[in-house]
């Protein structure tokens, strides 16, 4: 069953399987016509997020194990639902080494283990490297023979056969792996990571066997259809996609692939679309005000973003992902320079990964700007770069994986916390230096997807967004009004004074677009942005997180400050909700098949993971959708009543039906620049943008909406019109939006 649309829910041991099964009658009444789940293949244990799966061969025990899966199933089916599984073929957690059976006897048994080929090692650099120690000289002086084991602290590691006599440090000398220094893991790892995570050790999957074996499980539940993580991890992204699809030939498959701007996803790739993340920019931007974007630049007065974009890959490059980094320069021993040719080439990336051979342009236009930046590495990134564009080679594919994982950590967890400009661009997928998507754009933009992915998903929120939907509609509101915003921002920083301009703009931001957020919500939200600002997890500046945080309690506890951010937030919040039902609508209508963030159906103002994984009140919920089915038209308020009214009445239309092209609407009349329109084969949407610049111009006036002949029907008022021409201040008296159907 191909799906109409999806509803993401993060089941995790908190909200388990048989939870989600409870979830069936909701999502139906609600539209959605399929789950969409986090992973749930055994995770390392306690894990909330699924993505460290330590056991392929079953369901987690922590969710409910197979009987939750069957029981989820059945609820599922019993209501006309389907299932999209979330599944994670690069990497495995070994964070717990006990936990996973296969990484377990790889450390007891080294290169002789059955298991030494799933984990891609390099056992040239001799035994297995764990960064695991505490940062101390004498660290394995806590080292401990116990039960057959070798214990420090709270982790237990296997010894290989007889090699357990002795003192631990001696027995320690005699495994296959090494216990080092946890500051060490990005520089002497001799195993691939997911990005810099020394926890999750990436898999061989381009190897058949190791394919069936991580597979075999979730292949038997034959789900309708699957998520694939991180592609761009794999040494072999086609190859892996056509063995995925001809073992599945049946299911919706989609790919976490990242596409920056005007990129494509390549065509031969067996696949229904992306995850949605180039949607997501799309949308968003159609409600930026672009006119907003020089006083804004003006009010940052911060460095270009080429130019910290730059210096976020290049330093987790060589710093974050050193260890990679040396892999790959081993690979080249006769080139002189060679790890810092290859680190100015992935700095220089503009995608996360060429797919050779047709993605040969990015490696050539990356070498160009490599040696613009560096003129004396030119003769290496000659002689580096005919074998990066040969696909057989070894170092062309660790390349490929390792450019990716450089974007990942030098532009979306380093970059983005720098350039705080305008931070409602600075999203998955998103391009900070597009300030906005004119009307125009959009539209080309949908077509390209309505004719060449039009299975492909679309998302406004997702697991891994750095802010909700709703955050960033209410920050798009200040690109409508960047002096208020000015004016605003300087009472604010006089009251809380913080050195580091930078991060002045985004607590400050962060506190507009999610005021009121609880004390504690934005504590931690700021102390993550200001190490990965810093790359500084492990040596935080502590005097300046202390400074940040006391900037953040003066929100709270000046009743000046609070009154001011209180009557701010009040000003602009009517702005985002109508911004935040314009891009609901938009998403859920536009081609593509569009997803539901859990709990999203309502405003939800959670900032990134994992807060984003808060728990879901889905009683108020199924109680507010009750109402609403029963008659109850809800105001546009704080309740959130009105995008849930907005979500189930599109979700439904999807469901029943087609939605099979798309088509520009025509607007006529003075303020036909706020009205985003467009019609899906007899359902036309209709989404207001730019919301302050229509109020202050006074309003709809004499803007009309031009239809085709028939009776149309607003499924959001119940309320019809004949007329070929319509009064948007009509239409659009009640909702800020509107869905019409063609009656007849």
């Amino acid at each position: 069953m191909k799906p109409a649309s999806t509803y993401r829910v993060q089941v995790r041991p908190d909200f388990d399987l048989h939870a989600t099964a409870d979830l069936a009658d909701y999502l139906a009444a609600l539209g959605a016509t399929h789950l969409y789940t986090a992973p749930l293949l055994t995770a390392a244990p306690g894990s909330t997020h699924g993505y460290d799966v330590v056991d392929h061969s079953r369901v987690n025990p922590e969710l409910g194990g197979e009987p939750g899966r069957e029981r989820l199933v059945d609820a599922l089916r019993a209501h006309g639902l389907g299932l999209v599984v979330d599944i994670v073929p690069n990497h495995m957690g070994v964070a717990v080494p006990a936990a996973n059976a296969a990484w377990w006897d790889v450390l007891r048994r080294g290169r002789e283990s059955r298991f030494a080929g799933w984990f891609d090692i390099d056992w040239s650099r001799g035994p297995l490297r764990l960064p695991v120690l505490a940062d101390d000289p004498n660290a394995l002086d806590d080292l401990k023979v116990v039960d057959g084991e070798l214990v420090y602290q709270e982790s237990r590691f296997p010894i290989a056969d007889g090699t357990g006599d002795g003192e631990p440090k001696d027995v320690h000398r005699r495994q296959h792996y090494r216990l080092i220094s946890w500051r060490l893991g990005d520089t002497d790892v001799n195993y691939r990571r997911f990005f810099a995570v020394s926890t999750l050790a990436g898999l061989r999957v381009e190897d058949p066997a190791v394919f069936e074996a991580t597979h075999r499980e979730v292949l038997r539940w034959a789900p309708d259809g699957i998520r694939v993580d991180h592609p761009d991890g794999l040494r072999d992204p086609a190859g892996y996609l056509a063995r995925l699809r001809k073992a599945a030939p049946h299911a919706w498959l989609l790919v976490e692939k990242i596409l920056e701007t005007g990129e494509q996803l390549p065509r031969e790739w067996p696949v229904d679309g992306t995850t949605g993340y180039d949607a997501l920019g799309e949308v968003c931007g159609l409600f930026v005000d672009p006119d907003g974007e020089e006083p804004l630049h003006r009010l940052a007065g911060e460095p270009s973003w080429p130019g910290i974009r730059y210096q976020g890959k290049k330093r987790a490059a060589t710093t974050l992902l050193a260890a990679e980094l040396g892999r790959l320069a081993q690979l080249a021993p006769n080139v002189p320079h060679a790890a810092e040719a290859l680190a100015e080439l992935a700095a220089a990336f503009e995608v996360y990964r060429s797919y050779l051979p047709a993605g040969a342009r990015h490696l050539a236009s990356a070498r160009t700007e490599a040696v613009r930046r560096r003129p004396d590495l030119a003769e290496a990134l000659a002689s580096l770069s005919t074998r990066l564009a040969d696909p057989a080679d070894e170092l062309a594919q660790r390349f490929q994986q390792y450019t990716g994982a450089v974007m990942a950590k030098g532009v979306e967890d380093t970059a983005y916390y720098r350039h705080t400009r305008f931070v409602a661009l600075n999203e998955v997928g998103g391009d900070p230096a597009r300030f906005g998507v004119t009307p125009e754009a959009f539209h080309r933009a949908a077509a390209v997807r309505q004719r060449d992915w039009p299975r492909g998903m679309t998302a406004l929120s997702t697991h891994d967004t750095k802010r909700s939907e709703d955050v960033r509609a209410r920050l798009a509101v200040l690109s409508e009004m960047p002096a208020e915003w000015a004016a605003t921002l300087r009472r604010w920083t006089r009251a809380a004074p913080l050195a580091d301009a930078s991060l002045a703009l985004l607590l400050w931001q962060t506190v507009a677009g999610a005021w009121p957020v609880e004390r504690e919500r934005l504590h931690a939200y700021l102390e993550k942005a200001a190490r990965e600002a810093a790359t500084s997890w492990a040596n935080p500046d502590v005097a300046a997180e202390a400074a940040l945080h006391a900037a953040a309690d003066r929100a709270y506890d000046d009743p000046d400050l609070r009154a001011d951010i209180d009557a701010f937030v009040a000003t602009i919040t009517p702005y985002g909700w109508t911004n935040s039902l314009g891009q609901k609508l938009v998403q859920l209508a536009m081609p593509g098949v569009p997803d539901t963030y859990q709990g999203t159906e309502l405003w939800d103002y959670s900032l990134v993971d994992a807060d984003n994984r808060r728990p879901v009140d889905f009683a108020l919920r199924r109680e507010m959708l009750r109402r609403i089915d029963a008659g109850w038209l809800p105001p546009v308020d704080a309740t959130g009543a009105a995008k849930l009214h907005v979500t189930s009445r599109v979700l439904r239309a999807r469901r029943d039906h087609p939605f099979d092209r798309y088509e520009p609407v025509a607007v006529e009349g003075p303020a036909a620049e706020h009205a985003f329109t467009f019609d899906r084969g007899g359902v036309v949407v209709i989404a207001t943008r730019l919301p302050v610049k229509l109020a202050f111009r006074g309003g709809w006036g004499g803007t009309k909406l031009a239809l085709a002949p028939g009776r149309w029907g607003d499924v959001l008022t119940g309320r019809t019109w004949q007329a070929r021409r319509v009064p948007l201040s009509d239409m659009l008296s009640a909702y800020p939006v509107a869905l019409l159907v063609v009656k007849s």
